[in-house]
């Protein structure tokens, strides 16, 4: 077929497979990403499509498989570097292999509460399921199981279902042991939640290990210096202004994730305090800023964990990815020491 011929119609599967010397079924599995097609067949398959301007319909192929090719996201919310970072990751690694995100935001107008998800949100409408740190109800569960979706967890274990974590407990170990380490003693912590809200599994597990590390060392908690926040930099500015304004303040400030510390250098500045001269704070994300405002931070890889997380899932719709066959996946944190940390001073 001359170039100008295919130009004056679309191409459909069938010209594909003829031109690529290939059944019209492996060019659908080439294309879709799944196994049992060879890497030298699959590229084949691809170059032809490209040439013919071969673009499936989504619809044909959903009816032809049953599946959508889309992968439902599910987020308590989307206002913190965390969860838009690991949704970006999720869908470049599903793009590559022919699949998409449909994202369910469940942010209410509360902090404390989040919307149910629903059998509206899910049926025919996605292939299967990641949780951003999102605790799942038994009749959330059960209405997964009943669609037949795969689920995998990111952050919060979700009961028998893949997970894709940090060790929570151990970067905020490792970020309070620095604070130590540096001689100070008395030490705020910033990051407390109420126990109703939809995360809270990672600030209590951030909270119970700075408490630990206090308790190793003999060092006094001081129970007002047990900061609540909503997570943000603009709350954690704002919920420890008092702190800083004391005469009797503390001399460091672990946070329980980068924004909040951000938020604690920006209050610290506004009461004329010096970082880390007068005030040391130190993060756990490594965000996206903290290198530019020299925030020494516990480094966790958000973006391998969005990648890992979609991995698991499309081998688990059969896809064939990179990776192992682990379902339970630990990625390692890392002490990044900047410029807002230093022994005290008084």
């Amino acid at each position: 077929m001359s170039a100008p011929d295919r130009r004056r119609r679309m191409s459909t599967i069938t010209d594909v497979a003829r031109e690529a010397g290939v059944s019209v079924a492996t060019v659908s599995r080439a294309l879709r990403g799944l196994d049992r097609v060879s890497p030298r067949t699959r590229e084949r398959v691809f170059k032809v499509a490209t040439e013919l301007d071969y673009v499936a319909s989504p619809t044909a192929t959903s009816l032809a498989s049953g599946r959508t090719q889309v992968v439902g996201v599910v987020a308590p919310f989307l206002t913190r570097w965390f969860f838009a970072t690991v949704v970006s990751a999720i869908e470049k690694t599903l793009r590559r292999h022919g699949h998409h995100v449909l994202l369910f935001d469940l942010e209410d107008e509360s902090y404390d509460r989040r919307l149910p998800l629903s059998q509206n949100m899910l049926w025919k409408r996605v292939d299967g399921v990641i949780t951003l740190n999102l605790p799942m109800t038994d009749e959330e569960l059960e209405l997964v199981d009943r669609l037949g979706l795969p689920l995998v967890a990111i952050g919060t274990p979700v009961a028998d279902r893949p997970n894709v974590r940090i060790d929570d407990a151990q970067a905020m170990r490792i970020a309070t042991e620095h604070l130590v380490s540096l001689g100070h003693e008395r030490i705020a912590y910033v990051g407390a939640v109420p126990s109703n809200v939809a995360h809270i599994q990672t600030p209590q597990a951030r909270l119970d290990a700075f408490r630990d590390v206090m308790r190793s060392h003999g060092l006094a908690e001081h129970k007002q210096w047990i900061l609540g926040s909503d997570w943000s930099a603009d709350s954690a500015a704002h919920d420890t202004r008092t702190l800083l304004a004391s005469p009797d303040r503390p001399t460091a400030v672990a946070a329980a994730s980068d924004e909040m510390a951000i938020g604690v250098m920006a209050a610290a500045r506004a009461q004329g305090l010096r970082i880390p001269e007068d005030l040391s704070v130190i993060g756990i994300d490594d965000h996206a800023l903290s290198n530019v405002l020299g925030l020494t931070t516990v480094r966790q890889d958000v973006v391998a964990q969005g990648r890992q997380a979609a991995e698991i899932l499309l081998r688990a719709l059969g896809v064939d990815t990179p990776g192992g066959t682990a379902t339970e996946v630990v990625v390692p944190t890392e002490l990044v020491v900047r410029h807002s940390t230093a022994p005290p001073t008084r």
